[in-house]
């Protein structure tokens, strides 16, 4: 049986945070990723119920009014991401331990929520210029949308100190290393 422990990946967009959770899944077979809801549109690549759940702002806002979520924010203009708790009562049903890869209010959230069952971990990349370059080889983004998550991952870099654990992602291979003897060592493996 699994120890319902929650492992949480955060960081601002770009900086590698998906990558390292699909590797620490890859390498860790008593993980399964935490799906979140969100009220965005699905990007071209995405699928529903394996990325996010893509779900109506109005029904985003009914799931908030009902309790639904174990934390949920605002992150952009009128676009809401969250936790669903039926997702993570799923997840410890079938023995697994939880991998969120969240928003870094998302992340100091759950933290919250957690406490000493949840290990967060911040992932930075040493210089702002290198997410900008990140962010538009995505190709995914509208120069606003780029200026939008710079200005914010500017502001996310101060919270660095909420978390348990950072790492810097300057070189991937290492910073996958690093995040996987973080991950085993918390759940004991």
């Amino acid at each position: 049986m699994a120890s319902k422990k929650a492992v949480i990946i955060s960081a601002p967009s770009g900086s590698g945070k998906t990558t390292i959770v699909n590797y620490l899944l890859k390498n860790i077979p008593e993980l399964k990723f935490s799906i979140s809801a969100t009220s965005r549109p699905s990007r071209s690549y995405e699928i529903q119920k394996k990325d996010y759940y893509f779900i109506s702002k109005e029904d985003f806002l009914n799931k908030i009014q009902n309790k639904e979520f174990i934390e949920w924010e605002e992150v952009y203009d009128g676009v809401y991401y969250g936790t669903l708790k039926s997702e993570i009562e799923y997840i410890w049903s079938i023995n697994k331990n939880v991998i969120f890869d969240v928003d870094v209010r998302g992340g100091i959230n759950l933290k919250k929520y957690f406490g000493d069952s949840g290990l967060s971990i911040f992932i930075i990349v040493d210089d702002i210029s290198e997410l900008e370059r990140r962010l538009r080889n995505r190709s995914t983004e509208s120069e606003d949308s780029i200026q939008s998550r710079l200005a914010k991952a500017k502001h996310e870099m101060k919270f660095k100190d909420d978390f348990d654990n950072i790492v810097v992602n300057d070189d991937l291979s290492k910073a996958c290393k690093m995040v996987l003897t973080l991950v085993k060592s918390f759940l004991n493996i």
